[in-house]
């Protein structure tokens, strides 16, 4: 994150901070995974290190390309005003708390390739199904984003596809990666209750986009930047999970009402 840092300072884009952090904890992870000594199957820790290498080849290349030639990232360029002249210090240690939150993630993968139990079982399976889905689904929500601005270049708000069932549905698939890792981890017999600790990557990153850096400053400088389109848009659709959005405030119409 150092290197992030640097990189940020000489090229005014900031889309490179999370394209280098992605890769960077994408590589710790596969290192980890494959590290010995363990006792764990070789071929549950190949299915660690395999998943989150796509993982990380796919977010960061993503992130590479949308960086490449694109102005600043809007939540970075708000902490660029707000800090002033100290932002170039202040970004720095941001950068290394960054790397810090990387480590829940890193020491769920480490802790479900390490898993002793029989390899492959029903939980080896489960967890790479929805990791597979969970990389299938932030794949299709940013293709879905990209044709979409390539459409409608002057801005406007994408409701096409999984965008008009959840305002930010590549942060929840991106959630529901990291869900895969208390499954491949978990061991049914008690043999290995430290697996559970695995359970702090989806907390962990549904707390980070849902409440802290994903979300509210980008949906902060969507508001400001689209008004009442945004409004209109938010009370239609859910914040995070997809699904249809139920007003459980709203009256009952006449044909629902209690009977008394």
């Amino acid at each position: 994150m150092a290197l992030a840092w640097l990189t940020r300072m000489r090229t005014g884009q900031s889309g490179w901070i999370d394209a280098i952090w992605s890769a960077a904890t994408g590589l710790a992870a596969f290192v980890l995974a494959l590290a010995p000594p363990s006792a764990a199957p070789f071929g549950r820790r190949a299915l660690a290190a395999g998943l989150v290498l796509i993982w990380a080849a796919r977010l960061a290349g993503h992130i590479f390309a949308r960086t490449r030639g694109a102005g600043d990232d809007p939540r970075y360029a708000a902490l660029a005003r707000e800090w002033g002249a100290a932002f170039p210090r202040r970004l720095f240690v941001f950068l290394q708390i960054q790397a810090a939150a990387a480590l829940p993630l890193v020491g769920a993968v480490a802790l479900a390739a390490r898993s002793p139990r029989p390899f492959p079982d029903l939980f080896d399976l489960a967890g790479g199904l929805v990791a597979i889905a969970a990389l299938a689904g932030e794949g299709l929500a940013d293709a879905q984003l990209a044709q979409f601005r390539r459409a409608a270049p002057s801005g406007g708000l994408c409701e096409i596809g999984l965008w008009g069932a959840s305002r930010h549905p590549n942060y929840f698939f991106e959630f529901l990666f990291w869900c895969a890792w208390p499954l491949i981890a978990f061991d049914p017999s008690g043999a290995y209750p430290r697996g559970l600790l695995a359970l702090a990557a989806p907390a962990f990153i549904y707390w980070l986009l849902a409440h802290v850096s994903g979300v509210p400053p980008l949906e902060k400088h969507m508001r400001a930047s689209r008004g009442a389109a945004f409004d209109d848009y938010a009370r239609r659709v859910n914040r995070f999970f997809p699904g249809p959005r139920i007003n459980f405030l709203a009256p009952r119409p006449n044909g629902c009402r209690r009977n008394r």
